[in-house]
């Protein structure tokens, strides 16, 4: 069945150039409205301008859909609240929240200073909050709504001088993971993307025949999947130069240590045995563990636990 997004309204945040610009475009093809968020400043941050996502708004209109910018920084709240409020007055609703804005602040952890890396999570991590908030009670009341934060294989594997970036993209794991159990009673998914690209934020990364390979609309594809009617929910989807994969997090089996066998030593010991991933299992909520680890420990001490 063909994917629509008709009578659909979106936000798509960062969507001045790259991938977000790739993205607003997508939705806009296939029928929403589009409210294009860019604040136009440099890949560090600096800088302000209205340019780009004007330039988005007309290619939009000129394939005959419906759009709007607004030049909201995601890290100030109000700024969002009052892009979210812009989006209800003009179109009366709000289905879609695409995450996509970033910024880099790169050094070494040793050099950085705590500036560089506040601002780096206040972006990412606090401004993807801030739309997601600011969307959450009109997607609850019209008991519809779909939500795609970004991730980044930096804060899933880590990558040098990244310290800031990554762990503002590894947050992006748990806000998912909440917000899909919190927004389930109202049909609000929430899925998380990893992508890889050849966009403003990669080029000094990539070399020149990779940039071909790794552009920006090989991965809309995948987001605009993720954000449609028929979306799954909490699901880390890689995407780069048209392949995608699934990410997820597992546990290992690992061991149980009873009484006066619990010391450093014997986990030194068999650590082995506690990274074996024979039979490791995904767990379904933060609980999961918790059971998982009690129901060990009874069945060690030869207990019955009804959990």
């Amino acid at each position: 069945m063909e994917i629509s997004f008709k009578d659909r309204v979106a936000i798509v945040t960062g969507a001045g150039v790259g991938l977000g610009r790739c993205h607003a475009l997508g939705l806009a093809a296939r029928g929403a409205r589009v409210v294009v968020n860019d604040l136009g400043v440099s890949r560090d941050g600096t800088g302000q301008s209205s340019e780009a996502a004007l330039s988005v708004v007309e290619e939009i209109k000129a394939m005959g859909g419906e759009a709007m910018a607004h030049g909201a920084d995601v890290s100030d709240e109000d700024a969002v609240k009052d892009m979210v409020a812009q989006a209800i007055d003009s179109w009366g609703r709000i289905d879609i929240a695409v995450n996509n804005a970033g910024i880099l602040m790169d050094k070494t952890f040793a050099k950085m200073e705590m500036s560089a890396f506040r601002k780096v999570v206040d972006v990412h991590l606090i401004g993807t909050a801030n739309v997601a908030h600011a969307c959450w009670p009109h997607m609850r009341a019209q008991k519809y709504g779909r939500i795609a934060l970004t991730t980044s294989a930096s804060g899933m594997y880590g990558n040098f001088g990244q310290s800031n970036y990554g762990a503002a993209k590894a947050a992006m794991l748990g806000l998912m993971n909440v917000l899909h159990m919190e927004g389930a009673r109202d049909n609000i998914r929430v899925n998380t993307l990893a992508p890889t690209a050849a966009t403003r934020m990669t080029a000094d990364l990539l070399p020149a025949e990779a940039q071909e390979l790794l552009a920006p609309e090989t991965i809309t594809p995948g987001v605009l999947y993720l954000v449609s009617e028929d979306a799954p929910s909490q699901v880390i989807l890689g995407a780069g130069a048209g392949s995608f994969a699934e990410t997820r997090i597992y546990e290992t089996q690992g061991i149980t240590l009873i009484g006066d066998d619990n010391t450093p030593e014997t986990v030194a010991a068999r650590f082995a045995e506690i990274r074996d991933d024979t039979n490791q299992q995904q767990l379904g909520d933060a609980f999961g563990q918790t059971k998982k680890y009690a129901l060990n420990a009874a069945k060690a001490k030869g207990l019955k636990l009804d959990w």
